[in-house]
């Protein structure tokens, strides 16, 4: 298919009424990066001016005092594709991760080339953290020496008695341990945070890292729920709370 671009007067353009997308607040970003790279992504239109996609930059380009931009016609869509392809050509934008170490490198020579980094569409704080994390990384620790004769104070099987309070340092699925603090005595209230499964960063809109294992499934019921409910039974006076996340929940309660 050879897309042809046509120039359109930008007050022919008409925006979608029913846009989903708000973007009043940074129209401001988008004509500054129109200033320094051109007006490089053409609009996706209709041939009566209504547009598909680009509401963003056309908005920028209004307020740039442009006369005409770029536009490529979709009229071979239908209109259901035209919907579907309209929040289609926004949302793919957030099905790519970026590789944090090769972010790094790339923000990195850019400063090093002393461009202005806002250009780069990164809020400056995460910009800031990724250099932070190239200065780290950079840092000579050939000097730093690691004492392997330390001593680990707190060791599993260990009990620490304090006052009232004991604190045993142990696997909460294995029942001696429950013996071992517990004394064979039984427990008023329990609150725990079963491990942990929560899968944080797991929008394609996040752009944190994923916590690794963070989303284990059938092994977050096996290991979580079945290996530590029993021993709640026997060591606890039926006063349970319990935090999880909700889309647990079902196999939290059928256990």
């Amino acid at each position: 298919m050879n897309l042809a671009i046509h120039y359109y007067p930008t007050r022919n353009l008409v925006e979608y009424e029913r846009n989903p997308r708000k973007n009043d607040d940074v129209v401001n970003r988008m004509c500054a990066s129109i200033r320094e790279f051109g007006f490089r992504i053409p609009i996706v239109a209709k041939s009566d001016g209504t547009v598909v996609d680009g509401h963003l930059r056309l908005k920028a380009a209004r307020k740039l005092g442009m006369e005409s931009i770029p536009v490529v016609l979709s009229d071979n869509l239908n209109e259901p594709q035209t919907k579907a392809f309209r929040l289609l050509a926004n949302q793919s934008a957030n099905w790519a991760k970026w590789d944090d170490e090769l972010l790094k490198v790339e923000i990195q020579e850019l400063e090093d080339l002393q461009f202005d980094l806002k250009m780069t569409g990164f809020e400056l704080e995460k910009v800031q953290r990724f250099l932070d994390d190239f200065d780290g990384e950079k840092e000579d620790l050939s000097d730093l020496v690691v004492d392997d004769k330390k001593v680990e104070i707190t060791k599993p099987g260990d009990l620490w008695i304090l006052g009232d309070h004991r604190i045993y340092c142990g696997d909460s699925s294995v029942v001696e341990s429950y013996k071992a603090l517990l004394d064979d005595k039984m427990a008023d209230i329990t609150i725990c945070d079963p491990p942990y499964n929560v899968d944080y960063g797991s929008s394609q809109e996040r752009e944190d890292k994923k916590i690794l294992n963070d989303n284990q499934g059938e092994k977050y019921e096996l290991f979580s729920l079945r290996h530590l409910f029993p021993y709640f039974s026997i060591y606890e006076r039926s006063n349970l709370h319990l935090h999880i996340i909700i889309r647990v929940f079902n196999v939290a309660e059928s256990i």
